[in-house]
Protein backbone atom coordinates (compact mmCIF):
# COMPACT_ATOMS: atom_id res chain seq x y z
CA UNK A 1 0.00 0.00 0.00
CA UNK A 2 2.98 2.35 0.55
CA UNK A 3 3.54 2.59 -3.21
CA UNK A 4 -0.10 3.54 -3.75
CA UNK A 5 0.13 6.87 -1.91
CA UNK A 6 -1.34 9.79 -3.81
CA UNK A 7 -0.17 13.08 -2.34
CA UNK A 8 -2.23 16.06 -3.50
CA UNK A 9 -0.80 19.57 -3.49
CA UNK A 10 -2.92 22.61 -4.36
CA UNK A 11 -0.92 24.83 -6.73
CA UNK A 12 -1.74 28.24 -8.15
CA UNK A 13 1.92 29.22 -8.78
CA UNK A 14 1.85 31.84 -6.00
CA UNK A 15 4.62 32.08 -3.41
CA UNK A 16 2.53 30.30 -0.79
CA UNK A 17 1.67 27.42 -3.13
CA UNK A 18 5.36 26.99 -4.04
CA UNK A 19 6.21 26.90 -0.34
CA UNK A 20 3.55 24.20 0.18
CA UNK A 21 4.92 22.23 -2.79
CA UNK A 22 8.50 22.40 -1.48
CA UNK A 23 7.31 21.42 2.01
CA UNK A 24 5.42 18.42 0.59
CA UNK A 25 8.46 17.23 -1.38
CA UNK A 26 10.83 17.69 1.58
CA UNK A 27 8.59 16.23 4.29
CA UNK A 28 5.94 13.89 2.87
CA UNK A 29 6.74 12.56 -0.61
CA UNK A 30 8.85 9.41 -0.84
CA UNK A 31 9.98 7.10 -3.62
CA UNK A 32 7.10 5.42 -5.45
CA UNK A 33 4.51 8.05 -4.52
CA UNK A 34 2.25 9.85 -6.95
CA UNK A 35 2.46 13.62 -6.51
CA UNK A 36 -0.75 15.09 -7.88
CA UNK A 37 -0.85 18.83 -8.49
CA UNK A 38 -4.33 20.29 -8.14
CA UNK A 39 -4.90 23.54 -10.01
CA UNK A 40 -8.25 25.33 -9.88
CA UNK A 41 -9.12 27.82 -12.61
CA UNK A 42 -11.97 30.35 -12.50
CA UNK A 43 -15.29 29.03 -13.74
CA UNK A 44 -16.77 29.97 -17.10
CA UNK A 45 -13.74 31.27 -19.00
CA UNK A 46 -13.49 28.76 -21.84
CA UNK A 47 -12.11 29.18 -25.31
CA UNK A 48 -12.31 25.61 -26.54
CA UNK A 49 -14.94 22.92 -26.15
CA UNK A 50 -12.55 20.53 -24.35
CA UNK A 51 -12.73 22.46 -21.10
CA UNK A 52 -16.52 22.25 -21.09
CA UNK A 53 -16.23 18.45 -21.23
CA UNK A 54 -14.05 18.50 -18.11
CA UNK A 55 -15.93 21.15 -16.15
CA UNK A 56 -17.51 18.63 -13.77
CA UNK A 57 -14.76 16.01 -13.45
CA UNK A 58 -11.65 18.09 -14.06
CA UNK A 59 -9.05 17.47 -16.74
CA UNK A 60 -7.53 14.06 -17.31
CA UNK A 61 -4.35 13.45 -15.29
CA UNK A 62 -1.62 15.38 -17.11
CA UNK A 63 1.92 13.89 -17.01
CA UNK A 64 4.75 16.24 -15.99
CA UNK A 65 6.18 16.20 -19.54
CA UNK A 66 2.91 17.68 -20.87
CA UNK A 67 2.51 19.99 -17.85
CA UNK A 68 5.95 21.41 -18.76
CA UNK A 69 4.87 22.06 -22.38
CA UNK A 70 3.58 25.65 -22.76
CA UNK A 71 1.66 24.82 -25.96
CA UNK A 72 -0.25 21.96 -24.35
CA UNK A 73 -0.95 23.92 -21.16
CA UNK A 74 -2.30 26.89 -23.13
CA UNK A 75 -5.31 24.79 -24.17
CA UNK A 76 -6.11 24.31 -20.46
CA UNK A 77 -5.67 28.03 -19.75
CA UNK A 78 -2.79 27.32 -17.34
CA UNK A 79 0.69 28.83 -17.38
CA UNK A 80 3.04 27.08 -14.92
CA UNK A 81 6.05 29.19 -13.95
CA UNK A 82 9.66 28.10 -14.48
CA UNK A 83 10.44 27.81 -10.74
CA UNK A 84 7.54 25.42 -10.11
CA UNK A 85 8.52 23.28 -13.11
CA UNK A 86 12.13 23.14 -11.90
CA UNK A 87 11.01 22.04 -8.42
CA UNK A 88 8.84 19.31 -9.96
CA UNK A 89 11.41 18.01 -12.44
CA UNK A 90 14.07 17.79 -9.70
CA UNK A 91 11.69 15.98 -7.35
CA UNK A 92 10.56 13.54 -10.05
CA UNK A 93 14.12 12.46 -10.84
CA UNK A 94 15.69 12.63 -7.37
CA UNK A 95 12.82 11.08 -5.39
CA UNK A 96 11.69 8.67 -8.15
CA UNK A 97 8.06 9.76 -8.01
CA UNK A 98 5.34 10.12 -10.58
CA UNK A 99 4.19 13.73 -10.99
CA UNK A 100 0.86 14.48 -12.65
CA UNK A 101 -1.46 17.48 -12.66
CA UNK A 102 -5.22 17.75 -12.65
CA UNK A 103 -7.00 20.97 -13.48
CA UNK A 104 -10.45 21.90 -12.25
CA UNK A 105 -12.71 24.83 -13.02
CA UNK A 106 -14.86 26.44 -10.35
CA UNK A 107 -14.81 27.14 -6.61
CA UNK A 108 -11.43 26.05 -5.16
CA UNK A 109 -13.00 24.98 -1.86
CA UNK A 110 -15.47 22.58 -3.47
CA UNK A 111 -13.13 21.31 -6.19
CA UNK A 112 -10.29 20.50 -3.77
CA UNK A 113 -12.63 18.56 -1.48
CA UNK A 114 -14.18 16.63 -4.36
CA UNK A 115 -10.70 15.81 -5.75
CA UNK A 116 -9.86 14.08 -2.45
CA UNK A 117 -12.65 11.54 -3.05
CA UNK A 118 -12.61 11.32 -6.84
CA UNK A 119 -8.87 10.76 -7.43
CA UNK A 120 -8.69 9.53 -4.45
CA UNK A 121 -5.94 11.24 -2.42
CA UNK A 122 -4.09 9.86 0.60
CA UNK A 123 -3.62 13.42 1.88
CA UNK A 124 -3.69 16.99 0.61
CA UNK A 125 -1.25 19.83 1.24
CA UNK A 126 -2.35 23.40 0.75
CA UNK A 127 -0.69 26.78 1.21
CA UNK A 128 -2.17 29.55 3.30
CA UNK A 129 -1.85 33.17 2.22
CA UNK A 130 -2.29 34.42 5.77
CA UNK A 131 -5.33 36.62 5.26
CA UNK A 132 -6.17 38.79 8.23
CA UNK A 133 -9.24 37.98 10.31
CA UNK A 134 -11.42 40.54 8.51
CA UNK A 135 -10.48 39.44 4.97
CA UNK A 136 -10.85 35.78 5.95
CA UNK A 137 -14.32 36.49 7.36
CA UNK A 138 -15.39 38.28 4.18
CA UNK A 139 -13.65 36.16 1.53
CA UNK A 140 -13.55 32.88 3.39
CA UNK A 141 -10.43 30.78 3.60
CA UNK A 142 -9.92 27.96 1.14
CA UNK A 143 -7.57 26.19 3.55
CA UNK A 144 -10.03 26.47 6.47
CA UNK A 145 -12.81 25.03 4.32
CA UNK A 146 -10.66 22.13 3.08
CA UNK A 147 -9.47 21.32 6.63
CA UNK A 148 -13.10 21.21 7.81
CA UNK A 149 -14.58 19.28 4.87
CA UNK A 150 -11.97 17.04 3.22
CA UNK A 151 -12.21 13.30 3.90
CA UNK A 152 -8.43 12.81 4.16
CA UNK A 153 -5.63 14.34 6.25
CA UNK A 154 -4.95 17.99 5.33
CA UNK A 155 -1.72 19.89 5.99
CA UNK A 156 -1.76 23.68 5.75
CA UNK A 157 1.63 25.27 5.11
CA UNK A 158 1.61 28.87 6.31
CA UNK A 159 3.25 31.56 4.21
CA UNK A 160 5.27 32.95 7.13
CA UNK A 161 7.66 35.88 7.01
CA UNK A 162 10.34 34.42 4.76
CA UNK A 163 9.76 34.37 1.02
CA UNK A 164 10.01 31.06 -0.77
Amino acid sequence: MASERRIGVAVDFSGCSKKALKWAIDNVVRSGDHLILLNIQPEGYYEGGEMQLWETTGSPLIPLSEFSDAVIMKKYGVKPDAETLEILNCAASQKEIVVVAKIFWGDPREKLCSAVDNIPLSCIIIGNRGLGKLKRAILGSVSNYVVSNASCPVTVVKQGETSA
